[in-house]
Order: structure tokens, then C-alpha cells, then sequence
């Protein structure tokens, strides 16, 4: 017998439990692109100079290694916060009274890529700031939090009547078009982050052998055409979808609107640290905004999904 088959024949939980952890594995995937940025911006990235432990002799900073040293262990020891989240929602979803086959898939997915972001990150270190490795592990997190993401969602869905897909194929190209340029949007951002200033570290770092203006200038072009897909968009759901849509979309542009507006800020201002943190925050919330558009205009179940299996008795 595994230790869910144990469980399940004593623990259930319901859905609300459910719902405050799909909710706190998603806030938690956004404090990864939180955290990361603080690291980078105060130079922290080989606060600890080597992985898996912080030095070759010690598994947690000395005092002689200061804040940095501080600042990049904390950043790892996030990552143990983040598998009990996840594993919590595991839990939770594995010993649902009705069980969701949909949302246990997506909450392993999240364990796995929590495993992944790790080992990134350790290359990160060995590699010292590789700003090709960075990137990998920015888009490493950026996985975690379309995963936790999808799961968020699909909980949603869970005892709510099924929703047909738009009726439009236009809303739904469009919803589409903005997901994709959303994903590159955030992939040149990696690339002004690997020729920009801010390397992760005070000692002389490898950069992207580009020139900062150009990839710049590119990456908020990209910004233009998300938000025209977007106004697009927009203006379509108005007569073609339903309300679910039309909101979801009217909240995508103004985040979208306010983090161009601290993009702007930052280019203007030189790139200080704190915006560059805010800006960092806004790129995962426009990401979950895209996702979710993205599939408010899908169908919300599947004939396998809506399978009633029959539920166990509740006993938490």
C-alpha cells in the first residue's frame, strides 16, 4: 500500500483547501522571480561561491562573507519553502473527495520543475554567472510559474458548469498570438538582462556580447506588438466572447500598462535597483495575465476531466 493509498482512507480535503493552495503555489512562484532579482541587483550571486553547499567547508554563509552571503542562501533556502508549498498542493489535491486528476498532474509538474530550477541554479553558481546560464534559469522559473499557473486555473474550474470555447476563432488566434509574443517578450528580456549592467555579482562578470540600446530598443517593440494584440483583443471580446474573457483581458492591459510605465521608468532612471525588482514582479503577473486569457478562451473541461469517479467520504 503507498502512503496516499493509506491516506486517502482517512484524510480528504475540500475544495477550499484546495484553492488556498493552488493560490499559495503561485504566490510563491512569483516571489522566485522576486527574490532572484534582489539577488542579481545587489550583486549577491556568488554570495555563495560554490553549490550545492555555500562554501567548500560550510553548508550556510560565515559571518566573514556579509550580506551577499546572506542574501544567496536565503535565495536557496527559498527553494525548500517552495517544495513544501508544492508538495502541500500535492497532497491536497491527490486526497480531494473528488478526485482531480487534472490539477494533481500540474502540481507534480511543479515539483519536477522546482527540482529543475535547482539544479539551474547550481549551475548558475559553478558556471559564475553565465549569462546564458541566468537565463536559463530565469525561463526555468517562468516554467514553475506557468505550471502553477495552469493548476490555479483548472482548480478554478472544478464544480462550475463547463464552458464551451469561444465561438470566435479570431478571439481565440488572438489569445493565442498574445501568449506566444508574451513568451517572447520575457526571452528578450533575458537578453537585455544578459547585456545590461546589473550582472548578479561586484566582481567582472561575462556579458552578452550585444549591444544593450539595440536589444533594448527590440525588446520594447516586442512590448508594442503584445499590446496591440492585446487592444485587439480587447476590442474583439466585446461583441464575440463572454464576460470571463472581456474582463480577464481589460485587467491583462493594465498590468501590461503599468509595467511598461515602470520599463520606462527604468530605462529613464539608469536601472535602479528597486525598479528593476518591481519590473521583474510585473513580467511574472503580465505571464500569468497572458496564461490565463490564453485559456479563458479554451474549453474549461474535457470529456476525460468532467469523468465523475466517485468521491470518498470527507473526513477533514
Amino acid at each position: 500500500m503507498t502512503p496516499f493509498a493509506w491516506l486517502e482512507k482517512r484524510v480528504s480535503f475540500g475544495r477550499s483547501t484546495l484553492r488556498w493552495a493552488a493560490v499559495l503555489a503561485v504566490a510563491a512562484s512569483v516571489l522566485i522571480f522576486v527574490t532572484g532579482a534582489i539577488v542579481r541587483v545587489t550583486g549577491s550571486g556568488l554570495g555563495c561561491p560554490t553549490w550545492p553547499s555555500c562554501t567548500a567547508d560550510t553548508l550556510a554563509p560565515t559571518a566573514e562573507m556579509g550580506v551577499h552571503g546572506l542574501i544567496e542562501f536565503g535565495n536557496r533556502l527559498l527553494t525548500g519553502v517552495l517544495c513544501a508549498i508544492v508538495g502541500w498542493l500535492i497532497i491536497v489535491a491527490r486526497l480531494q473527495r473528488e478526485p482531480v486528476p487534472q490539477v494533481t498532474r500540474w502540481a507534480w509538474a511543479q515539483f519536477w520543475i522546482v527540482v529543475l530550477n535547482a539544479v539551474v541554479g547550481g549551475i548558475t553558481v559553478l558556471a559564475r554567472l553565465s549569462p546564458y546560464v541566468v537565463a536559463a534559469h530565469f525561463l526555468a522559473a517562468t516554467l514553475l510559474l506557468t505550471a502553477a499557473t495552469i493548476a490555479w486555473h483548472k482548480v478554478g474550474q472544478l464544480d462550475r458548469p463547463a464552458r464551451t470555447a469561444s465561438s470566435d476563432p479570431a478571439v481565440r488566434g488572438l489569445a493565442t498570438a498574445l501568449l506566444v509574443l508574451t513568451a517572447i517578450l520575457l526571452v528578450a528580456g533575458t537578453v537585455v538582462t544578459g547585456t545590461g549592467p546589473h550582472a548578479g555579482d561586484s566582481s567582472e562578470v561575462e556579458r552578452i556580447p550585444l549591444d544593450w540600446t539595440v536589444v533594448t530598443i527590440a525588446h520594447a517593440v516586442t512590448a508594442a506588438a503584445v499590446f496591440a494584440v492585446a487592444v485587439l483583443m480587447a476590442v474583439k471580446v466585446r461583441a464575440a466572447a463572454g464576460d470571463p474573457v472581456r474582463i480577464r483581458i481589460t485587467v491583462f492591459l493594465i498590468v501590461f500598462l503599468g509595467q511598461g510605465l515602470v520599463g520606462l521608468v527604468q530605462v529613464a532612471t539608469a536601472l535602479p535597483e528597486l525598479v528593476v525588482v518591481l519590473h521583474l514582479l510585473g513580467s511574472a503577473l503580465v505571464w500569468i495575465g497572458a496564461i490565463r486569457v490564453f485559456l479563458d478562451t479554451r474549453p474549461e473541461h474535457t470529456s476525460a476531466e468532467r469523468k465523475v469517479i466517485s468521491p470518498r467520504p470527507a473526513t477533514v
